[in-house]
């Protein structure tokens, strides 16, 4: 299919709105997640024989928008803090999520958007896009135990922000 325009053209058109909405999950302009999509795509066309059918091809090519998203972010000099081994308790059960007050979705994402970003890419890539710390840790080019800590971290702090949200929706 490498080469192949109409091919191409077809793997664009199922899939581009699809990894146009994760790309605006981290890149917030749309006009800039455009763009980032475009070369994720340009990627994979060029990398396409280095698909091997291991996973779907909808996942294989969202690794790579997520990829982009990523390099680009690093590009506008986002940091990521090097842990230490000053926290070695990591709680990771799901009732860890839970918040007393009904919440949207959208109440969620918006509040997830509001984190700092050291915690808002790794709350992002596991809990909406369902990766675990080791594929984290690879696309985010941090430490697995790195991963660990801004995840227990960005979730108090996302947990916190609901809370405070909810209490000044309530009153």
């Amino acid at each position: 299919m490498q080469g192949n325009r109409k091919a191409q053209i077809k793997l664009y058109d199922l899939y581009a709105d699809a990894m146009y909405c994760i790309a605006c999950r981290y890149i917030s302009n749309r006009e800039d997640a455009k763009d980032v999509m475009q070369e994720a795509f340009l990627k994979a066309f060029i990398r396409l024989q280095q698909y091997k059918g291991e996973v779907a091809f909808g996942a294989w090519l969202k690794r790579i928008i997520i990829n982009q998203c990523m390099d680009t972010l690093k590009k506008r000099s986002l940091l990521y803090e090097e842990m230490n081994d000053e926290i070695l308790t990591i709680i990771e059960d799901d009732a860890s999520w839970e918040i007393k007050v009904e919440v949207t979705k959208q109440e969620i994402l918006q509040a997830i958007e509001n984190l700092p970003i050291k915690y808002k890419y790794v709350v992002k890539l596991y809990l909406i896009e369902g990766y675990d710390h080791q594929e984290i840790s690879e696309i985010l080019s941090i430490p697995v135990r790195t991963s660990r800590t801004q995840l227990m971290r960005g979730k108090t702090k996302l947990k916190n922000n609901l809370n405070d949200f909810l209490k000044h929706k309530i009153s």
